[in-house]
């Protein structure tokens, strides 16, 4: 990860943090924040959850063969948790991203049951690029699993 002066942030062991060791840096998070009349204009909410990664990743891990969830719809579950209008948008999509890569970290590592990010969308139902293996890996494990999907332009749709 780079920091703002675009140096690498390192570990103690100057070493950069692997994706396992992001997942479960909890930032202390999460936390509620209260959005300044500027924020509320622009995301239409008062509050917002700012969720852990962790959080992000349990709730991906509860979604079942054959389903998927939205980033929506895990922001929805983060701000009913913690009482707040909302889960962060920005945060959500990150620790799911982070959620991502740790997964296929752990797979690699030789683990079988992972957290399956491939049942995490876009909030347009649209498949994630950013995701270990772009759209491919995910179309492919969606596919697998009896989803449909549709190319509409450039963007490939989960069909719910």
């Amino acid at each position: 990860m780079k920091t703002k002066s675009g140096s690498e942030k390192l570990t103690k062991n100057n070493k950069k943090k692997s994706w396992l060791e992001k997942l479960h840096d909890s930032k202390d998070l999460p936390k509620v924040v209260k959005l300044t009349a500027v924020q509320r204009k622009k995301w239409n909410v008062k509050t917002l959850a700012i969720p852990s990664p962790m959080e992000v990743n349990d709730i991906m891990k509860g979604v079942k063969k054959g389903k998927v969830i939205t980033i929506n719809e895990i922001r929805e579950i983060i701000g009913e948790r913690h009482g707040a209008e909302a889960g962060c948008p920005i945060t959500t999509g990150i620790f799911a991203w982070i959620a991502a890569n740790a997964a296929e970290e752990e797979r690699k590592a030789g683990k079988k049951k992972i957290t399956p990010y491939w049942r995490t969308i876009k909030s347009t139902g649209e498949l994630n690029e950013k995701y270990p293996g772009g759209i491919e890996a995910q179309k492919r494990a969606l596919l697998a699993e009896g989803h449909e999907i549709v190319k509409k332009g450039k963007k490939y749709l989960v069909v719910k």
